[in-house]
């Protein structure tokens, strides 16, 4: 049933709440209490849609990887050249954590869930189905010399690691990346991953 006083449904409201708590305070410091508050729901309607603050946790947590991902592949597959589409991921990166930053934050900041707690079977699968297209993308340009033959979690590292780093700051206030230096990230994600010939 809709919600007569903003038109939206509960499981929304949940969810929506849950994003401004969890981004200001921390999963850890939110309370239920906290994310009935912020949601205004009642206790009903709550368990009606939720087991508890970890489930909505689980729940959050995946719909914003999927769609962190979807964007990222799409970002990547529009690309042919290794070059263009290591340096556009980057920038990507970049501009998503500045549309988003709640959600970026999130991601940034909290350990998605394990295997054995709510969400984190389908957490596992979405990556599981990201690294592979991320793999089909990268593996011609592999095999024709352009790009080492690095584990998942390495390329990772090497390529949005600077980037995450350059969030954290930017998300403590620390420092405001600019265009030179988002530009900068992508070259050095370059540099890491090509392969070397000389």
């Amino acid at each position: 049933m809709k919600s007569v006083r903003n038109g939206r449904d509960g499981r929304t409201r949940i969810i929506e709440g849950a994003l401004r708590r969890f981004s200001q305070d921390g999963v850890s410091a939110t309370t239920l209490s906290d994310l009935r508050k912020e949601s205004g729901v009642s206790v009903g309607s709550f368990y009606h849609h939720f087991t508890g603050k970890d489930h909505v946790f689980g729940v959050l947590y995946t719909e914003i990887l999927t769609a962190y991902q979807e964007a990222f592949l799409a970002e990547l597959e529009s690309h042919e050249s290794a070059r263009d589409g290591i340096e556009a991921v980057v920038a990507f990166h970049m501009r998503w954590a500045g549309e988003h930053p709640e959600r970026a934050r999130l991601l940034v900041s909290e350990r998605p869930p394990r295997k054995h707690e709510q969400g984190g079977a389908e957490v596992a699968e979405a990556r599981r189905a990201f690294f592979r297209r991320v793999s089909d993308w990268w593996r011609p340009h592999m095999d024709d010399g352009l790009l080492r033959q690095v584990h998942p979690t390495m390329c990772y590292v090497l390529w949005l690691g600077p980037a995450q780093e350059m969030c954290r700051l930017w998300f403590a206030g620390a420092h405001t990346p600019t265009d030179e230096e988002i530009k900068g990230l992508g070259e050095a994600a370059w540099q890491s991953l090509r392969r070397h010939t000389d």
